[in-house]
């Protein structure tokens, strides 16, 4: 897997500028907050359109100002968990990650519901709605929708940043799992030195 980033990001009061090539394994986005870590991962993922630059991932051209080039969040193989998880609390957990499935296109598709509830540990959680889970559970059915819509790539989007210590413990598990078990690329957002040592093969800092 190979990324690249070379963008210009225009927010309300600043200008966050990004320029990294990376490849397999874990890539965390390191900085203080307001640097503009979320920011770059939103513009990966599709959510945000730089003012300039290309987003290049394995040699398929996301995002390209010269060229006039957009792709659609759901065209570009990037699975996302949020820093605020946006699950859909109206749904059960079931519901949840079979949203996740339902936008992958079959071939894709690399983990089935059951999978993905033995993979995180989940199963006794689907008949559940998000507001009676605990921080820890809710942020594995976050990450399980996520790997349910067949990423090519994984943003995570400071995953930790609202856990105790054990659940951060219980997360930063998981997320090595993906790495080491499932093989597949993250660009990880954390603001946490600790986190950056123990989990990234590489790092991006920004910011002053």
């Amino acid at each position: 897997m190979s990324l690249e980033v070379d963008v210009v990001i225009q927010r309300t009061t600043r200008r966050i500028t990004a320029h990294f090539a990376t490849g397999a394994g874990i890539t965390a986005l390191f900085g203080p907050s307001g640097a503009g870590k979320s920011s770059v991962i939103e513009a990966i993922a599709g959510l945000l359109r730089p003012v300039a630059g290309r987003i290049v991932l394995d040699g398929d051209v996301l995002f390209d100002v010269a060229q006039g080039l957009d792709r659609k969040p759901e065209a570009r193989g990037c699975g996302v968990v949020f820093q605020d998880l946006r699950l859909f609390p109206h749904r059960s957990v079931r519901d949840n990650l079979l949203y996740g499935w339902r936008l992958a296109s079959p071939d894709r598709r690399f983990l089935t519901l059951d999978d993905a509830c033995v993979f995180l540990g989940i199963a006794s959680l689907l008949d559940r709605r998000p507001r009676t889970l605990s921080g820890g559970e809710a942020q594995r059915v976050a990450i399980g929708r996520a790997l349910l819509s067949g990423p090519r790539l994984l943003l995570l989007d400071e995953p930790l940043s609202s856990l105790d210590a054990a659940r951060r413990e219980e997360i930063m598990g998981v997320i090595e799992r993906i790495r080491d078990d499932l093989r597949l690329p993250m660009v990880l957002v954390s603001h946490r030195a600790d986190e950056v040592e123990r989990l990234a093969d590489s790092v991006v800092a920004l910011g002053d």
